[in-house]
Parts: C-alpha cells; sequence; structure tokens
C-alpha cells in the first residue's frame, strides 16, 4: 500500500505571495492517492508539458521527487514551475519566493484522462474491496471495434475474418472466429474468478448467412469490450498479445505461449492476504448479491424481447404502409369504363387521381417505419445486449464458482477426515505406519487445505469485486431507457409529419357533402 510523508510546511506558509488556481486542486484531486502524488503519476504529468528533458529534470530536481511521492504542496509548486518553464523563464526556488502576482500561472498540459485511469488502479491497490469507477471509467479503459473484411475464398472453403482496432494500443489486426476461442479459453482459466462473457457459438440458426455473419460480428464486438474494459483481465500480457501479434496462425500462437500461465490466484499479490479481504458475512452478502442480479437479469431479458418486438413490429408497420401504397396504386390504375356503375358521377375518378399521391407518401412512411426499425435494433438492442451479456456472465461466474472452489474445498476436508480416521485406527489396529509418520502427513495435508482455504477467500473477494463491476455497467440502463425515449420520439414525429403531409390529399379526394 501507498505510505506517504507528509511535508511540515503547508500552502499557507510555502505558498503566500499568491492566490492557487482551480486548475491546480483540480490536478491534485487527479492525481493524488492517500493524500500525496505517486513519483509515477508525478513522471507522467511532467511528460505532459511537453517541456524539454533538461527542463523535466530541473524541476524533478527542484522538488526532491527522489524521495517517490510529493504532497499537495509539493505539486502546487511543481505545476508552477512548469507554467513558468512553458514561458520560456530560467527555473529557480527563486520563481516561487519572489513572485509578486495575483494567481499563480497555469500550465498547459493537455489530455489528463489516463492520469485517471491510473489514479482508479492506485486506489484499487489501496482499498482492495472497492471498485472505485464507474462506466465512464471503465469505457476510458479501452475502445474496440471489430469489422468484417472481405471474404477469402478458396477452392473448397471460405472463412471470414475480422479487423480489430485498439484505441488503447493503437493496432489494427486480423482475427479468425477460432482466435476468439483460443483467448476465451486462455482467459478463462487464467481468470476462473472473473467475469468472461460467453462467446457467440460457431452455429447460429438466425437465418441468412449475411445475418448469422453480422450477428456473430456484433457479439464478438460487444465480448472484447466488455473483456478490454475489465480492470484487471486489461492488464493482463495474454489480451496485449490478442491485440498486438502480427503473425500467422494467432490461434496456435498465443496457446503455445500462455498455455503455462498459472491461474490468477497463483500470481496475486493479494493472495496471501486473501482471509482480510473477505468478511464474516460474505457468503451472505453474495447469496444477496446472486439473488438481486438474478432478477434484474430476468426484467432486462424481457426488456430486451420487448424492444426485439418494437423493432419487428416497426418493420411490419412499414411493410404493411408499403403494401397498402401498393393497393391504392393498383386502384388509381383501375380502368373504371364501366357507364353502368358511374351513371355519369365522376366522384370515383376523382378519387383515384389522389391515389397516386396518396401512395407516394405511403412510401415515404414505409421508409421511415423501416428506418425506425434499423434505430430501435441498432442504437436500443445494442446497449441492451451488452448489459445483458454481462448480467449472463456473472451467472456463469456463481455457477463456476459453485462447480469449481467450493468442491475442491470440500474434497480437502473430506481428505483431511479420512487421513484423522486412518490415523485412529493405524493406532488402534499396531499398524506398522507410525503415528509420527501420520502426523506427518496430516501437517502436508493441513498445509494444502490452508493454500484451498485461501484460494476460497480470493475466490469470494473476486466475487465482491466483480459484483461491483457489474453494478457499474448498470448505469447502461439508464442510457438504454434514455435511448428508447429518444428513439421513440424521432420515430413518431416522422411518422406524424408524413400522415399530415398525406392528410390535405386525402381531404381532397373525399367526395363533398351533397346539399339538402
Amino acid at each position: 500500500m501507498l505510505s506517504c510523508r507528509f511535508e511540515v510546511s503547508n500552502m499557507a506558509t510555502d505558498l503566500v505571495n499568491g492566490t492557487i488556481p482551480s486548475f491546480y486542486r483540480d490536478v491534485y484531486d487527479l492525481c493524488s492517492v492517500a493524500d500525496c502524488v505517486s513519483k509515477e503519476m508525478f513522471t507522467r504529468l511532467l511528460v505532459k508539458s511537453g517541456l524539454p528533458q533538461t527542463k523535466l529534470s530541473q524541476i524533478w530536481e527542484l522538488m526532491e521527487a527522489k524521495q517517490g511521492y510529493l504532497s499537495r504542496t509539493s505539486l502546487y509548486k511543481a505545476l508552477a514551475l512548469v507554467a513558468w518553464a512553458q514561458q520560456g523563464k530560467e527555473l529557480s526556488i527563486k520563481l516561487l519566493d519572489n513572485f509578486s502576482g495575483d494567481e499563480y500561472p497555469v500550465p498547459t498540459l493537455g489530455d489528463l484522462s489516463d492520469l485517471r485511469l491510473l489514479q482508479k488502479q492506485r486506489q484499487r491497490q489501496c482499498h482492495p474491496g472497492h471498485l472505485g469507477m464507474r462506466y465512464g471509467d471503465l469505457c476510458h479503459l479501452d475502445t474496440v471495434t471489430v469489422h468484417l473484411v472481405p471474404e477469402k475464398k478458396g477452392l473448397f472453403l471460405k472463412h471470414v475474418e475480422y479487423q480489430v482496432t485498439s484505441k488503447r494500443f493503437g493496432t489494427r489486426v486480423r482475427r479468425r472466429y477460432n482466435d476468439f476461442v483460443s483467448l476465451y479459453d486462455l482467459l478463462l482459466g487464467r481468470f476462473p474468478y472473473r467475469l468472461i462473457p460467453r462467446l457467440p457459438p460457431k452455429k447460429m440458426n438466425i437465418g441468412s448467412d449475411a445475418q448469422f455473419i453480422e450477428e456473430r460480428r456484433q457479439w464478438l464486438w460487444r465480448w472484447l469490450n466488455l473483456v478490454s474494459r475489465h480492470p484487471v483481465i486489461n492488464q493482463d500480457p495474454i489480451l496485449q498479445f490478442f491485440f498486438t501479434y502480427d503473425g500467422d496462425d494467432i490461434q496456435h500462437k498465443i496457446r503455445e505461449i500462455f498455455r503455462r500461465v498459472p491461474d490468477e490466484f497463483t500470481t496475486s499479490e493479494l493472495a496471501s492476504r486473501s482471509k482480510e479481504l473477505v468478511a464474516a458475512d460474505t457468503l451472505t452478502e453474495l447469496a444477496n448479491s446472486r439473488e438481486q442480479i438474478r432478477l434484474i437479469t430476468n426484467s432486462v431479458s424481457r426488456l430486451k424481447q420487448i424492444t426485439d418486438g418494437l423493432a419487428q413490429r416497426s418493420q411490419a408497420y412499414g411493410a404493411d404502409m408499403a403494401e397498402l401504397g401498393s393497393q391504392l396504386t393498383l386502384l388509381a390504375s383501375e380502368p373504371g369504363s364501366s357507364s353502368w356503375a358511374t351513371g355519369g358521377n365522376q366522384i370515383w375518378s376523382e378519387m383515384k387521381k389522389g391515389f397516386h399521391v396518396i401512395s407516394k407518401e405511403l412510401g415515404v412512411l414505409s421508409s421511415k417505419a423501416l428506418a425506425q426499425s434499423v434505430r430501435e435494433g441498432a442504437e436500443l438492442c445494442a446497449q441492451l445486449n451488452l448489459l445483458l451479456d454481462i448480467l449472463l456472465a456473472y451467472r456463469d461466474l456463481c455457477a463456476r464458482h459453485e462447480k469449481g472452489v467450493i468442491q475442491d474445498h470440500q474434497k480437502a476436508h473430506a481428505k483431511m477426515l479420512s487421513l484423522k480416521k486412518r490415523q485412529m485406527q493405524g493406532v488402534l489396529r499396531g499398524e506398522v505406519e507410525s503415528v509420527a509418520a501420520l502426523e506427518d502427513r496430516m501437517l502436508q495435508q493441513e498445509s494444502v487445505i490452508a493454500s484451498v482455504e485461501l484460494r476460497n477467500a480470493y475466490s469470494l473477494h473476486c466475487m465482491h469485486m466483480e459484483t461491483q463491476l457489474v453494478h457499474a455497467h448498470l448505469e447502461l440502463f439508464a442510457t438504454v431507457i434514455s435511448v428508447l425515449v429518444s428513439v421513440q420520439i424521432r420515430g413518431h414525429s416522422e411518422l406524424a409529419e408524413v400522415w399530415k403531409t398525406i392528410q390535405p390529399t386525402i381531404s381532397k379526394c373525399l367526395p363533398e357533402e351533397p346539399d339538402h
């Protein structure tokens, strides 16, 4: 954990000649963890200034940053020095002592969003039981795109490739579905107690090949974004390799390199402290959270069915309006030559003249309705699918936890009881195996059990953190409702405008009421 030695002096005594800009306080709040700014954070902040290395080193020396951290006062001084260096002044501590202006100068540091992510990471290290991230923070970890590339066709087979880009790594690579499968298998082995969403199945019965390919592309996009935005998984070399390796046959290469990598518990610095991280009521809290998220999952699944229905109804509405227009066109084309029917009355002929105009407007209405269907599917269902993916991943995680760690723990206890029973039987029966040897074996087994207990505690800690991660993603629900409202307003407004355009034409086609 991060520890700091506080300076005796404060802003009142060290910077007395001017007012502290609000920017200084904002930067401190952005960079500080446990009431100080780490050496790593200060280094990144200095680089943001764009100053030459000689100037940065000079500021580093003046602030005595070698001690490993900066207090609030030291950071404020450093910001003032950076600003003066950007103005071309020669740097000296006397600039601070002799300052006579109203407010200390504000440096230009550019985009500081990556520092906020680093701060969140350091805060999690200081407080390992608190995620401390909202959905927007998770989105800043990376933005991934997955696009189809032109299909490669051979003599006997064809396959689909995807162009995968990562904003974080600044890379663009090509991947096939089996490459995703290899990554999924490795991540599941490496992070058994973390949220690993499901991959789309190799085959899906959803209609045409084009529809299947597009559905799978969207699913892979959601999957990769959820994985790359996981605050623990996104730091792992396996994921970095997937985004950056540009050689051939990655699905086998990535397995070959990482197949012997141990799971997270084995390598985590928190493993030995697992029991400290788990509260006495953890199992009760886990059961409560699991039930809560189960209910949320059911509601989101139902909401997804409703939004799918909205999109289908909009599509059907568009088709109906197109068919209505076609029928009006047919009626407008009806010859109407029978004198028996008209008897000199031209009302029907006059009505037919407006049918052509109305049918064209109905074509516009159909297009608007189909566009509404696309918006409901693309904008609304995409967000719901993303939320549903993370909720289902939590359900899968709970199932893995029950079948994995808890089962292993029970097996270890069963073995321990068996050894104790054998010890008693060995003493009573006078078997050759000595009591000392049995005790030694028991000690060895107890060590294993202790390790399993630590693993169980660590898994519960992870479940706690993953529960917080799910709740961070629940902010998506607000986005879903907002998108639902805006999409419906836009769609109904567009349809209403078309109907308003149609109404005068219909009025002209109606026969006038006879005079009595």
